[in-house]
C-alpha cells in the first residue's frame, strides 16, 4: 500500500501550476499567484525559492519580471525563512559573505 505525503502532493501540484506563471490573463495571473502563494504555506518557502532562482537571471525580460514578481511576494512574507536557502557566495578581498550565526546552527 503505497503512502502519498502531504508534501509529495504538494510538489505534485506545484509542478502543474508553475508552467502557468507566464498566463497573460489577468484572472489566471491572479489564481496561479495565490496557488503559489498557498503552497508556500504548505511546502515552506524555500521550496519556492528554488524554483524561483531558476528565473530570476533570465536572459528574457519577461521571464525575470515573473520571477521577481513571485520572489518579492515571496521576500515580503518570509524574509527570515529565506536566509539559511541563499546559495553560499565566497568572500572576495573586499568583502565577507560569510553568515557565522547561520553557520553555528548548522
Amino acid at each position: 500500500k503505497a503512502v502519498v505525503s502531504t508534501q509529495s502532493t504538494g510538489m505534485h501540484l506545484l509542478n502543474y501550476v508553475w508552467p502557468n506563471v507566464f498566463e497573460t490573463s489577468p484572472h489566471v495571473i491572479n489564481a496561479v499567484m495565490e496557488a503559489v502563494e498557498g503552497l508556500k504555506c504548505a511546502l515552506g518557502p524555500v521550496k519556492i525559492l528554488q524554483y524561483t532562482l531558476q528565473g530570476m537571471f533570465h536572459p528574457a525580460r519577461k521571464v525575470r519580471d515573473v520571477y521577481w514578481k513571485i520572489y518579492n511576494g515571496l521576500y515580503i512574507s518570509a524574509q527570515d525563512a529565506l536566509v539559511s536557502a541563499y546559495p553560499r557566495i565566497p568572500d572576495d578581498e573586499k568583502n565577507s559573505y560569510v553568515r557565522h550565526e547561520l553557520e553555528y546552527f548548522l
